[in-house]
């Protein structure tokens, strides 16, 4: 069955992207036409190591941009995807991610495809819809789980930043109390500390010292976060600098502020912990409670009844 299945995708693969099936689309008529401007030297960029995406696109580039496309169209939310995206501040676009959901597609399609094999193999025969259902699971299972996986970096990112939210706000406040400006206290916040919101804040001065408006480079940070706390800390950063109000103050009360709502979310934490606690209690420990409570006397009344 695997075989079959193998020959049967090189077989579509092959006809699908053969030169008589496959549509010639307008960019690729004009792309060896038009020059971009030079790739710029890689003695500039750092060194990356080639992950399972780059060996993916370098061998089936075509299919993914495909797979990527269609994805694309049936999920639609590229804005949504754009937004979470820019929370995780990295470089990686749509088109990627769309590219890195086909790949997990697959990766669900082949491990659907073992099961059915060891399932028919253990059961002796071939159920078609049994594997055809399998195998659309697992497709759809790999699609969804990279964007749950999305989410729930952008969550665990988000976790950090309110974690080093209230140390970064009163140490500013603390170099704000200290005579220095906004802008001096936030590079010496980046060079002292480390995390999340540190780098954010070096990648706005970054931003800044390449010739973006140091107030528009804030905006930036504010728009691209969905948290309450981090967008109301950039917005006193922004009035600070643009009209000189006191800002110590501001920082330290939004640092309060945080923390008691992280002492609430932990208080509500450990309620819904509680709560979870129970069920071992009720299902496992309670029966076997009983049940050796009630089994001497069940023996008694057994013996006198034989």
């Amino acid at each position: 069955m695997l075989l079959g299945l193998a020959a049967a995708t090189g077989l579509l693969l092959v006809v699908g992207f053969s030169p008589p099936v496959r549509q010639v689309r307008l960019v690729d008529r004009l792309a060896p036409y038009v020059h971009d401007s030079p790739a710029p030297s890689r003695l500039l960029g750092t060194a990356t190591q080639p992950g399972m995406l780059t060996a993916a696109r370098r061998v089936f580039g075509p299919a993914l941009a495909d797979g990527a496309r269609h994805v694309d169209r049936l999920l639609g939310g590229r804005v949504a995807v754009r937004r979470r995206l820019d929370a995780l501040a990295g470089d990686a676009t749509v088109e990627d991610f769309r590219v890195e959901q086909v790949v997990w597609g697959g990766v669900g399609l082949l491990g659907a495809a073992v099961v059915a094999a060891v399932g028919s193999a253990l059961a002796g025969s071939v159920n078609l819809l049994s594997v055809v259902l399998l195998c659309v699971a697992g497709v759809v299972g790999g699609v969804l789980g990279r964007d749950w996986w999305l989410t729930r970096q952008v969550q665990r990112r988000e976790e950090l930043l309110l974690a080093e939210f209230p140390v970064v706000a009163e140490l500013l406040a603390l170099a704000v109390t200290a005579g220095e400006s906004p802008t001096a206290a936030i590079a010496r916040i980046t060079r002292l500390s480390g995390g999340e919101l540190a780098r954010e804040l070096a990648a706005t001065l970054g931003r800044a010292h390449a010739g973006v408006p140091l107030v528009e480079s804030l905006q930036q940070l504010a728009d691209r976060t969905s948290l309450d706390a981090l967008a109301r800390f950039v917005d006193g950063l922004i009035v600070a600098i643009e009209r000189g109000t006191p800002l110590a103050e501001v920082l330290r009360s939004q640092a309060a502020d945080v923390r008691e709502a992280g002492k609430r979310r932990l208080l509500e934490a450990g309620g819904r912990k509680e709560i979870a606690m129970m069920v071992p209690v009720v299902f496992l420990v309670l029966p076997v409670t009983v049940l050796f409570a009630l089994f001497p006397g069940l023996i008694s009344i057994v013996s006198l009844a034989q």
